[in-house]
Parts: C-alpha cells; structure tokens; sequence
C-alpha cells in the first residue's frame, strides 16, 4: 500500500498543469488582430489607391468592403469554433459565414446592376487572383498551424473557412490598393475564385488537421 501512494504522490508531482483552451470568440479575434495588422503593414509597404478617400464616400464601395470584412470575422469566428471537436456546443454559428455570403452577392450584385456604362475592363486578369492568392499564403499558414494545436472533428469545413478567411484579407488588400472601378471584372477575377478556394480549403483541411 506505501508503494501504491508513493507511486501515485510522484504521479501528482510530476503532472503538468493543462491550459484550457481559449473561448472561441477570444481565439478568432486573436487570429483577425493579427490578421488586420498584417493588412494594414501590407497596405503601408504597397500603398493604397489615390482615390481611396473618395471610393469610400460611395455607399456602393462601402457596402463591398463591409461585406467583405463580415465575410473575414465570420469565416474566421467559424474556423475558430471548428477547431473544437464538439464546436463549442455552437454548431448554429459555425456556418455564420452563409449570412455573410448572401449579403456579400447582394452586394455586389447590387454593384454590378448600377454599374452603368459598365467601367472599361483593366488588360489584366488572372494576375489579380494570383495577387490575392499570394497575400493570402502567409495568413493561411499561421492559421493552420494554430488550428493544428486543437482537435477538430470536422476538418474538412474548418479548411475551407479557415483559407476563405485568408483570401478574404488578400483580396481586401488587392480592393484598397488597386485603381480598378470594373465591377465585371472584380466579381470576375477577385471574388468569383473563392469557390475554388472553398473546395481546395476542404482538401487540405483533411490533410493537414486530421488528427
């Protein structure tokens, strides 16, 4: 029996103090603090359009950037509550991002309908999604690295909305940096790539958070 306590006292002693888990509203806006601080450095280093100031002024271009945003924090509160194998007793929240979408095609189609004349397409095209795609790598892999430290049970859709948030920042950045007033062809060459990216978040989300 004394080597039974001594055994189990040595167990106590040597045992490590578990951390719980942040709350998953504090985890998302840690990961959209860092986020939004990396797309404001970007925006410092490349500069912003010229006519910023002026583009904010028009409720339509406002509305765009605000639907984004709301597609950002809740692809990312998303990710965060998916990272838990039970998603917080949240599950209802965790597709969020639905909302957000519809209002950001409304948002754009509302955009597109009062684009009258249409603005002159840019001579470029798929450089702009490959633009978005590259600011987006850096935000992609520090998420999935933290969300590597948790056990998520459904990989897959925390994949996808984990790199919909990060191609979320890039093409803000792309939106605040680039002199481009074609409706067309933003819908075409900035957000329209997002279902690629959705499918390909749930690939890798199989891959790299199961666990």
């Amino acid at each position: 029996m004394e080597n039974i306590d001594d055994l189990i006292s040595r167990l106590a002693q040597d045992g490590q103090t578990v951390k719980s888990a942040p709350h998953p509203f504090v985890l998302s806006l840690k990961w959209m603090g860092v986020a939004l601080i990396y797309l404001v450095v970007s925006l410092a280093i490349s500069g912003v359009r010229p006519d910023w100031a002026d583009k904010l002024q028009n409720p339509l271009f406002a509305t765009e950037i605000a639907a984004l945003l709301a597609v950002f924090a809740t692809t990312t509160f998303a990710a965060a509550l998916l990272v838990f194998p039970d998603i917080h007793q949240k599950g209802r929240l965790a597709f969020a991002p639905l909302a957000s979408f519809m209002l950001f095609v409304l948002a754009m189609y509302l955009s597109w309908q009062s684009d009258v004349p249409p603005a002159s397409l840019p001579v470029h095209g798929i450089e702009c999604t490959l633009g978005i795609t590259v600011m987006a790598l850096l935000p992609s892999i520090w998420t999935f690295y933290f969300m590597r430290n948790y056990a998520s049970t459904h990989c897959r859709l925390a994949g996808s909305v984990a790199l919909l948030s990060s191609f979320s920042i890039g093409a803000l950045w792309l939106r605040l940096y680039e002199v481009n007033d074609s409706i067309l062809h933003v819908i075409e060459w900035h957000y329209l790539p997002m279902l690629v990216i959705g499918i390909i978040g749930l690939l890798l989300g199989k891959k790299i958070l199961k666990w």
